[in-house]
């Protein structure tokens, strides 16, 4: 588990959800962008609810290991959707084959 600190609160969550968020967060940062995401956090008396995050370039969110206190809390959806985000936010560039493959070079080249 671990202990995300926002805004001067601490919210207990998953490791994979905590990890998505930061590389979420880190990627809109690259990209000059902002975007509003929920995810599943612990509250003191066990029951899990959602938890609001304004994420972008001026987040300062820190994480940190938290003792285990029950079973993992796991949103493999959220973890899917923040990790698709992140991708979005990542400029891909495609490389051709060494054999040159699929490389068509006009004569201006």
């Amino acid at each position: 588990m671990k202990v995300i600190v926002y805004a001067g609160s601490e919210f207990l969550t998953g490791d994979d959800l905590a990890t998505a968020l930061l590389e979420y967060s880190e990627s809109l940062g690259a990209a000059h962008a902002a975007h509003i995401v929920e995810i599943p956090v612990r509250e003191p008396d066990g029951s899990t609810v959602g938890a609001t995050f304004l994420v972008g370039p001026a987040s300062q969110i820190v994480v940190k290991d938290a003792p285990l206190s029950g079973a993992e809390l796991s949103a493999p959806d959220v973890v899917a959707q923040l990790q698709s985000l992140t991708r979005e936010q990542r400029p891909v560039m495609r490389v051709a084959s060494e054999s040159g493959e699929g490389l068509h070079w006009g004569e201006e080249f």
